[in-house]
């Protein structure tokens, strides 16, 4: 009977995911590919060169890219300095976000109530705030750590939350007044969930094998939870599990934050480099850059239910659901 759930579960997701289309972000192609959950392409709209992160705005208008430059945060070089607008509905890029002298941008987040869009760049680490409206940095604060990677925003908008990756820490900055705490957590902090209350934010930590629990009104580490090898990407399911891609292990992984524990994985051909999941919790995507290929895994039996090509050299990073339009 259990088994029979389980399927049915699945079978539900599988028939929701129809109704929408996947948006899956090339960085090796430099460009923004709209997929159907079964794989077929339907469209490709030429964006910056090698983008890093996709955001979308809540009436699902609008797209947001970091174009980066380069394909790793290792590699050297001045990178790019524009984060490109598409259309989702005309399915066209439409314009870009100028960031001048603040190049190799990667992490994004939207306030979707302030129509402000937080930017982190490489060179110098720097968060931008950028009207999108008028397409244009209003704002910008030192993160004080080395290689400002991802960043995630506190509900309300207030605290905006940075890895700084090559130093170990996060940056919590007080957008309000620019006071800056660095939080210490692991070796390579890269992706980040804070919990709907606005209460906790979760980290993973890449070389540390972790993720670290952060009480947002102390602005400290109070726990920490063990995973597989890797984790870069980690999102939060709407019963409060967390959901992670462990790049080294070549999984994804779901834990539960309250007893910090492991409660299982998928496994997937090759190592996972972004995680997000589909509005309803049900479903997780998960790229496999180098092997230019995207899953998707049923939540919470934690089973492969679909993967695609992408064109070779594509190299697929972050991968979002919205509806079909």
């Amino acid at each position: 009977m259990m088994r029979f759930a389980v399927i049915l579960l699945a079978l539900s997701g599988s028939l929701a995911a129809q109704d929408s289309i996947l948006l899956v972000l090339q960085k090796g192609a430099s460009s923004l590919a709209f997929y159907k959950p079964n794989g077929e392409l339907q469209a490709t709209v030429p964006v910056g060169r090698h983008p890093h992160e996709i955001v979308v705005s809540r009436d699902r208008r609008y797209a947001y890219t970091s174009d980066n430059g380069t394909m790793r945060i290792e590699q050297p070089g001045t990178g790019g300095n524009t984060a490109s607008v598409i259309d989702l509905k005309a399915r066209k890029r439409v314009g870009e976000i100028n960031l001048g002298n603040y190049r190799r941008p990667h992490g994004l987040a939207l306030d979707p109530e302030k129509g402000i869009l937080a930017i982190t760049t490489e060179l110098p680490d720097q968060l931008l705030l950028a009207d999108v409206n008028k397409r244009a940095v209003i704002k910008t604060f030192d993160t004080k750590g080395k290689t400002s990677h991802m960043v995630t925003l506190q509900p309300g908008g207030r605290m905006a939350y940075v890895s700084n990756s090559s130093s170990g820490n996060i940056a919590a900055i007080d957008l309000t007044n620019g006071s800056v705490k660095l939080i210490p957590t692991g070796q390579r902090p890269e992706g980040s969930v804070v919990s709907p209350d606005g209460r906790f934010l979760y980290v993973a930590n890449r070389e540390s094998h972790t993720v670290s629990i952060i009480d947002t009104a102390k602005n400290e580490v109070t726990g920490t939870i063990r995973t597989s090898k890797g984790p870069v990407r980690i999102a939060l399911t709407p019963g409060g599990k967390l959901v992670y891609a462990a790049m080294h292990d070549k999984r994804v992984e779901m834990a539960d934050p309250a007893t910090r524990r492991v409660l299982g994985h998928a496994q997937l051909d090759g190592p996972p480099v972004s995680l997000n999941l589909s509005p309803d919790g049900k479903l997780a995507y998960a790229s496999v850059e180098e092997m230019d290929t995207v899953y998707a895994v049923s939540l919470p039996d934690m089973t492969i239910v679909r993967k695609f090509q992408t064109a070779k050299g594509a190299g697929p990073d972050p991968v979002i659901s919205i509806p079909a339009q």
